[in-house]
């Protein structure tokens, strides 16, 4: 039996709760306190103009979700009235969804890593040299067009409801993992879900730590793929060729700069689709290889 298709009417008619909106007060209450026990104990985990730039990007973030929330509710509603099934709302609904949003939320933030278009979507959240609560908020302001990954979500015939409730969950998850103050959890919690300790070394610039620890919740995904990676050494944070600047602007848009200057630069089509596709970590390798071409 076909089931009734939603239109986008019906959907802002529940009146949903933007969950990340209520719970900013509570986050940004939480960094200002890990702030001053930070400088209290003399912690080098804080630095003013990055913790106040990282909050102003958080903010605008915030700003521009609630502006294309009729766009973003018109792509799920969209994909989601395409297929005749669907998932009854009710309690195991959120809890499949929340497995089945993470495995795609995983391969979204790998993808982000491994590939320099969706990288320049990411990169403003490593941009920081520290590693703290503040550094959750930066979330970058082209981040948006990786709704596209979630589609296979609302695909499965999940309630448009059930999938926009779990994902704001799931990104409130992410704020309590940006910490040094956590050390190791028991191990079944270490085994499962993604902890601030498996979050320190996805954020390091380490060299065994690279592009490791993708796991948004649940830290079984890297496990089965092969990305995970335990904390050992002290980690050091920031990217492997820094940025040092404070300007929010610079920190959402510098890769897409660098993108537009590479492709501008290009000899060929090819050069061209390389400098906008090719692995960040081997770009430098990539451009050089097309330097011998020329020469």
């Amino acid at each position: 039996m076909n089931k009734e298709k939603l239109t986008i009417e019906q959907v802002f008619s529940l009146d949903l709760p933007n969950i990340i909106l209520y719970a900013a007060p509570v986050m940004i209450g939480l960094v200002l306190l890990e702030w001053f026990y930070s400088y209290r104990n003399k912690k080098d985990y804080y630095d003013g103009k990055d913790t106040i730039s990282a909050t102003f990007i958080g903010l605008v973030n915030v700003g521009m979700s609630a502006g294309i929330k009729v766009i973003t509710f018109g792509i799920i509603l969209f994909f989601y009235n395409l297929v005749p099934w669907s998932i009854p709302n009710t309690w195991w609904a959120y809890v499949l969804c929340l497995f089945w949003l993470d495995f795609w939320r995983y391969w979204a933030h790998r993808v982000a890593h491994e590939n320099r278009f969706w990288w320049a979507t990411h990169v403003t959240h490593h941009n920081s040299e520290k590693y703290n609560w503040s550094v959750s908020f930066r979330l970058s302001w082209t981040q948006h067009i990786k709704v596209i990954f979630f589609v296979p979500v609302v695909l499965a015939g999940f309630h448009p409801v059930v999938f926009f409730i779990v994902h704001q969950l799931a990104v409130l998850y992410q704020f309590w993992i940006h910490t040094e103050y956590i050390t190791k959890l028991p191990k079944p919690i270490e085994f499962f879900f993604t902890t601030p300790s498996h979050h320190r070394v996805h954020h390091a610039t380490n060299e065994k730590y690279l592009d490791k620890n993708y796991g948004s919740t649940f830290i079984i995904w890297d496990r089965i793929f092969g990305t995970f990676m335990p904390e050992q050494e002290k980690a050091n944070y920031g990217l492997t060729k820094q940025v040092n600047s404070y300007n929010p602007i610079t920190l959402n848009f510098h890769e897409w700069s660098d993108i537009v200057k590479d492709v501008k630069r290009s000899k060929s089509l090819r050069e061209a689709y390389a400098m906008i596709f090719s692995r960040p970590s081997e770009l430098e390798m990539v451009k050089a290889k097309f330097r011998e071409k020329e020469n």
